[in-house]
């Protein structure tokens, strides 16, 4: 159908979450636009995390875009953390039963879902400009926005906002129907990417007197890396040589052996926040991903959460569509924020860990190295963080009650 007119639901971003949304009501049967904002390449230019809960890919599976990532996604059954020049080791396949995660960078998934959006005709509006929603408190929404110098109008029944944490759908909503919750961190991550094979075979988190760095990768001759920094650092303060010398200085000698170097790819900073947004449905309009909510990458939380969402958003509109049933909408919000907090709290813990707080002082300091102590030398403290760090079940602990949780403007 055509991106004007009539359809049954209007996505707006096309990021993972709105392309996977996307491919999900497909599937179904569900008509569905995406309209967004940028250009093709810009939304494939940009690097984003690459760690995959077993929900993710499941989620991934069902969307019929997973062959890509079982081929050449990293199967990951642990990860290192090197404390105070000492290297442990969390066993996520033995402290949690079997469980492991996926290292698939979020710029192959994104591709992935673009290429069987556009195989299967379905349409996608690139530099749409001016999107507006309206009309979503009163059952008759609809989308309006600008491009190639025209008008457009479309109308549907339901909006899905995945427009991330800046995007016009939570800003459209009246200051008295939301209720934001923020943390803003002071420091944030210069990140690095490079053609270059990564340090450690898993993922390698540090935390010292230097502050923490990350070293990740992509694949086995692409890797990221991460430093810790002062939010008033500048991108132009750092050469690839000075960020390459500093990781240096915060590894270990093992890994200082290790590492290969070279030109970036790929280098930005970018700052650290915990932010939740409630509820998530407004009317007809639903908040997905980072429209609602924003973790600090340290838990690898953010694209899962997103997954998440759009599993409970398209299960509710299968329910409505087959069955004439708003339960399934109706719950969507307590569903989703019962597991964003818990994804918000163990991000925010394991930043709180293994960061350097520059208000904090010495105390502070021997406290943080004392729990970390605590945490990597006793069986329960190291099945906390694998258990949290592979992701809970979509299941665990869902025993809230159905009830409505729409809001009214």
């Amino acid at each position: 159908m055509a991106a004007e007119g009539r359809t049954q639901v209007t996505i707006i971003g096309s990021g993972p979450a709105g392309l996977l949304l996307g491919q999900l009501l497909h599937i179904a049967g569900i008509d569905a636009v995406i309209l967004e904002r940028r250009s093709r390449e810009h939304v494939l230019g940009r690097i984003r995390a690459g760690v995959l809960e077993q929900v993710t890919a499941d989620l991934l599976g069902e969307a019929a875009v997973g062959e890509r990532m079982r081929r050449d996604g990293l199967v990951h059954a642990g990860f290192g953390m090197l404390v105070q020049g000492r290297r442990h080791r969390i066993d996520l396949h033995g402290l949690t039963g079997g469980s492991t995660v996926l290292i698939y960078g979020q710029t192959e998934l994104t591709r992935d879902l673009m290429d069987a959006r556009h195989a299967a005709g379905l349409p996608t509006v690139y530099e749409a400009e001016g999107v507006s929603v309206h009309g979503f408190e009163d059952r008759r929404p609809y989308v309006t926005w600008r491009h190639d110098g025209r008008e457009h109008r479309l109308d549907c029944d339901f909006i899905a906002g995945c427009d991330g944490f800046h995007g016009v759908c939570r800003a459209s909503v009246p200051r008295s129907a939301i209720r934001e919750y923020e943390r803003v961190y002071p420091f944030g991550w210069l990140g690095l990417l490079a053609e270059t094979p990564p340090v450690s075979e898993e993922l390698l988190y540090i935390s010292g007197e230097r502050g923490f760095a990350l070293c990740s990768m992509r694949s086995h001759d692409r890797s990221r890396y991460y430093l810790q920094v002062p939010l008033t650092d500048q991108l132009s303060q750092w050469s690839d040589e000075a960020f390459w010398q500093e990781l240096r200085r915060r590894l270990d000698e093992t890994g200082r052996e290790q590492l290969v170097t070279g030109p970036s790819v790929e280098k930005s900073i970018a700052p650290l926040r915990s932010f939740v947004a409630e509820p998530l449905r407004f009317g007809r309009l639903f908040l997905v991903g980072d429209a609602g909510h924003i973790v600090p990458p340290t838990g690898a939380k953010g694209l899962n959460l997103a997954a998440t969402d759009v599993k409970y958003v398209t299960d509710g509109l299968i329910e409505f569509y087959r069955e004439r049933s708003e339960a399934g909408l109706d719950e969507y919000s307590v569903r989703c924020l019962r597991r964003v907090w818990r994804a918000e709290r163990f991000s925010w813990w394991l930043t709180s860990l293994l960061h350097r707080f520059p208000d904090e002082g010495p105390m502070g300091a021997k406290l943080q190295q004392a729990e970390l102590d605590y945490l990597l030398n006793s069986e329960a403290g190291l099945r906390t963080i694998a258990e949290n760090y592979v992701g809970l079940p979509l299941q665990f602990g869902e025993t809230t009650p159905r009830r409505d949780t729409r809001a009214s403007p």
